[in-house]
C-alpha cells in the first residue's frame, strides 16, 4: 500500500476520532496489516503497535482541542485512567509474547461480541432518561462548548473497568473506544459527549502501549526487510496516517456535524461492521 493511500485512508481516521472516539485502531489495525502483508502472521502485531501510536497523536490532539467544559465530565476519574494505563502496559507485554494468529482472532471475535452486545442489549442505540423517555437529541455539545441539559444525570464509569478495558484495548489494539463509548452511552452521555470523552481515555491506554512497543528489539523475523519499523511500530505508515489525520481533527472539532443522536448510535454500530468485513478481507 503506498504513501498516498495511507494518506487518504489517514483523513478517514482524523473523522472516526472525532466522530466516534476511535483513535485510528479500528482503522489503522486492517490498513497497516495490509500494508505489512510481507510479514505473514507477524503483520498483526505491527498493526498493533502502530495503531498505538497513531492513536496516542490522533487522541492527544483530539483532547487537547475538545471543550474543556466537555473534559470536565472526567473529574475524579483519576484512578480510572491509571488504571487504563497499568492494563494497557500488561496488554502490550502480552501482544509480544503471544502467538502471532491470536491478536487478529481476538480482534475479530470482539468486535463481533460487540456488535451483537449492542443491537441486542438496551441503552446504546435509544438512551433513556428518568421513567424511560427517550433522550435522542438531548444533551448534545453546542457549538460554544456547552452541553444542554438532559433529564438523567450521567454517571462515572467504574475505575474497576480500566484494568481489563486497557489490556484488552492493548492486546487487540483498538484503543478502548470500542468499550468506553458504549459505557458512557449507557451511563447517560448522548453521543456526542460520549465519544469527545473516549479520546482521553483512549490516551491512557495508547501511551504505555506505545511505549512499550517502540522499545527493545522489534521480535519480527522479517523485519530486516522493513526498514521503517522501529520495535514493532512501522513509522512510514503511522506518519502518513497521521498526516492525513490531523488537519481533519482540528476542522471537525471547530465545526462538529450536527448528526442526531440516535442516527449518531446507529453510524457507530454500522461502522463496526464495516471494520469487521475489513478486518476479515485483510486475513
Amino acid at each position: 500500500m503506498d504513501f498516498l493511500a495511507l494518506l487518504g485512508i489517514g483523513l478517514l481516521t482524523g473523522a472516526t476520532t472525532v466522530l466516534f472516539g476511535f483513535g485510528g485502531g479500528f482503522v489503522a489495525v486492517p490498513v497497516v496489516v495490509w500494508a505489512n502483508a510481507a510479514l505473514g502472521a507477524d503483520a498483526m502485531r505491527v498493526a498493533t503497535a502502530t495503531s498505538a501510536l497513531v492513536m496516542l497523536v490522533n487522541a492527544a490532539f483530539a483532547t487537547a482541542v475538545t471543550p474543556r467544559r466537555v473534559l470536565a465530565a472526567l473529574r475524579g476519574s483519576g484512578t480510572l485512567l491509571l488504571l487504563l494505563a497499568a492494563g494497557a502496559a500488561g496488554g502490550a507485554l502480552a501482544t509480544r509474547h503471544a502467538p502471532p494468529g491470536q491478536a487478529r482472532w481476538g480482534f475479530l471475535g470482539y468486535v463481533a461480541l460487540t456488535i451483537v452486545d449492542l443491537l441486542l442489549r438496551p441503552g446504546f442505540l435509544r438512551s433513556r432518561g428518568r421513567g424511560g423517555e427517550s433522550l435522542e437529541g438531548a444533551g448534545e455539545e453546542t457549538r460554544e462548548g456547552t452541553v444542554k441539559e438532559t433529564c438523567e444525570v450521567p454517571r462515572p464509569l467504574p475505575a474497576v473497568l480500566g484494568a481489563p478495558i486497557g489490556a484488552v484495548a492493548a492486546f487487540l489494539g483498538v484503543g478502548g473506544s470500542v468499550m468506553t463509548v458504549p459505557a458512557l452511552r449507557r451511563a447517560g452521555h448522548p453521543m456526542r459527549v460520549a465519544t469527545a470523552l473516549a479520546n482521553p481515555l483512549t490516551l491512557a491506554v495508547a501511551l504505555p502501549a506505545t511505549a512499550l512497543s517502540l522499545g527493545g528489539e522489534a521480535g519480527v523475523p522479517a523485519a530486516d526487510s522493513h526498514p521503517h519499523l522501529v520495535g514493532l511500530v512501522d513509522l512510514r505508515a503511522a506518519g502518513a496516517l497521521l498526516i492525513g489525520a490531523l488537519p481533519v481533527i482540528a476542522v471537525l472539532r471547530r465545526r462538529p456535524p450536527r448528526i442526531p443522536d440516535r442516527g449518531y448510535a446507529w453510524t457507530y454500530l454500522a461502522l463496526l461492521g464495516v471494520v469487521e468485513v475489513a478486518m476479515l478481507l485483510a486475513g
